[in-house]
């Protein structure tokens, strides 16, 4: 047994590593509610994908304070933030947002979900959308909606396997790195929502 397995066995016993939902991998993985604290983690994760992909639509690089103020704007309207660890280390997050500002929408929720790169394909992706799929609908929330710039088969096939289905098409909706992107829109109805 190396040391990196005795130090997981160790703190399995202890009761702080457990085997996420939908996870082939065994580790000290845990979803929580992310904290101000964070953000400097999240940022790292989050602004390889403004500078590197066209996955956000953002093109600036956002920071720790910025981001620490998202989590907490977010958390302030009742909707879940959350981080995935693995040991100390944040492996990625997945938060919602109200759909639109007026009050007839109330009900539903855009997810959106990002993980470390070299994180995709274990699992990870699914524990956290199981967390907060449930959390939304603890929420009242009865519709979640997601919003992929195309193409991204990961995504898509993320948000099929948990039942989304496609229901829009915007055709060069975003221009971002010197070319114009698609984003497709898939919906959940939420159970006991």
């Amino acid at each position: 047994m190396n040391t990196n397995t005795i130090e997981q066995e160790r703190r399995r016993k202890r009761g702080r590593c457990r085997k996420i939902d939908h996870s082939p991998w065994e580790s000290c993985l845990n979803i929580r509610d992310a904290a101000a604290g964070d953000a400097a983690e999240i940022v790292s994760i989050y602004n390889h994908f403004i500078l590197t992909t066209s996955i956000s639509f953002e093109e600036e690089s956002v920071s720790e304070q910025a981001m620490a103020s998202r989590i907490a704007d977010i958390q302030g309207g009742a909707l879940p933030f959350l981080v995935l660890t693995d040991g100390d280390t944040i492996t990625g997050y997945a938060y919602a947002t109200k759909w639109r500002v007026r009050h007839a929408y109330r009900f539903a929720a855009e997810t959106s979900i990002y993980l470390l790169p070299g994180h995709g394909g274990k699992g990870h992706g699914a524990a956290l959308y199981t967390a907060l799929l449930a959390r939304l609908a603890e929420a009242g929330i009865h519709m979640a909606i997601g919003g992929i710039a195309l193409p991204n088969p990961a995504s898509v096939a993320l948000h099929e396997k948990f039942g989304f289905n496609k229901v829009a098409h915007f055709s060069e909706v975003g221009f971002k790195f010197g070319r114009w992107i698609d984003v497709g829109y898939w919906e959940l109805k939420l159970e006991g929502a």
